[in-house]
């Protein structure tokens, strides 16, 4: 879970408000320079204080955390010993090559790194990112709004532990905390027993061509019905004839629904330059992509019909080509052409029905 602190340290009249969304949204942190700013927070939150220079407090033992700047860390050893309950971090400007290597190394060894970059570039971001790797510090971004924090949080795949925002105004509490849960959880896939492959005729299917280059054994789930999906595979493997698209999923009937995040579905004629798909490999793992185009072409088509041990009928109608593939277990590529029944392929079974692409436990049957 990716880490928020609201800083409140210069929000004036608006601090009470904000300070009670920020509760009401489970925000993992308020940052303030005052003691009592924090003693009143529930236990739920941390007690974060960022004192203005040189106005360390003389008890620190209503924070949970507290921030020292460079002039305040010489004595961070002494703190540590007396207030045995906190824990402590450094906060490092960087805006030079010197304060990039201060960065990195106190990433590599404080408990907490807030670190603020002073040019708009992300490359510094990543240089420490990089060096912190597997260190058991938390690195924390300050951001300018909520834009900034979510491409934060994507950086190197990986993005920053948390991110600091100053809010300007309520509500961006909320939407702060929306981005930082919006990170996909992975799924349990479920192994499909092929019954039946049959022609059905002309119609429309989807490439689905990314910003983003699939793993080996990845792909995008598709499915006919919303209780039901079989996991398409990527066109990262080589193919006679034509070169890889890694980016590309051809991946079935304009009809058929993929997930999107959230726990959300979409149609494939809905997505858009832009939108996101939800991108999942063979162990379920899942991770968002954008995506940079959807054709959509008039091509035959191709029914394909799978049993789930539970009992469940799954329905995919793909592109009628044996360039067209899914995955089986272990992430074999399956070419779609040769299916037979018997052939196990992977799949994902949503245990809700779907209103607007949203899961709801109503009465719907899907044929």
């Amino acid at each position: 879970m990716k880490l928020c602190w609201l800083d409140v340290r210069e929000t004036n009249g608006l601090k009470e408000a904000i300070v009670e969304e920020a509760l009401h949204q489970r925000v993992d942190g308020i940052v303030a320079a005052d003691l009592a700013d924090l003693q009143k927070l529930p236990p739920t939150t941390r007690k974060v204080l960022f004192p203005r220079a040189g106005q360390l407090p003389d008890d620190l033992t209503a924070a949970d955390i507290v921030i020292l700047d460079q002039d305040e860390h010489p004595r961070r050893a002494a703190l540590a010993a007396e207030y045995p309950t906190v824990e402590f971090g450094r906060f490092v400007e960087v805006t030079d090559k010197e304060s990039l290597e201060l960065a990195c190394a106190v990433a590599r060894t404080d408990r907490w790194a807030v670190l603020l970059f002073g040019d708009p570039t992300k490359i510094p971001l990543e240089i420490v990112l990089a060096a912190a790797d597997k260190s058991e510090g938390s690195i924390i971004t300050t951001v300018a709004d909520v834009e900034e924090a979510e491409i934060v949080f994507g950086v190197l795949e990986h993005g920053s532990d948390g991110v600091m925002l100053a809010p300007r105004s309520v509500g961006e509490a909320t939407a702060l905390k929306a981005v930082a849960d919006d990170q996909p959880a992975d799924l349990e896939l479920t192994e499909l027993e092929v019954s039946g492959i049959r022609r059905v005729g002309m119609g429309e299917r989807a490439c689905v061509d990314t910003c983003t280059h699939f793993r080996l054994d990845e792909g995008i789930l598709v499915g006919s019905h919303s209780t039901g999906m079989v996991l398409g595979c990527s066109e990262t493997h080589p193919l006679p004839y034509m070169p890889t698209r890694p980016f590309r999923v051809n991946a079935g009937a304009l009809h058929s629904y993929t997930l999107v995040g959230a726990g959300r579905t979409s149609y494939l004629s809905e997505l858009r330059s832009g939108s996101r798909v939800l991108a999942v490999d063979s162990r379920g793992r899942t991770r968002l992509v954008t995506v940079g185009r959807v054709k959509i072409e008039t091509r035959p088509l191709l029914a394909i019909e799978a049993l789930a041990p539970s009992g469940v009928r799954v329905n995919l109608i793909v592109q009628d080509d044996w360039h067209v593939r899914v995955l089986g277990p272990g992430g074999v590529v399956l070419n779609v052409t040769e299916l037979t029944p018997g052939t196990r392929i992977l799949g994902y079974l949503p245990s809700e029905q779907r209103h607007v692409g949203y899961p709801i436990d109503e009465f719907c049957i899907e044929q």
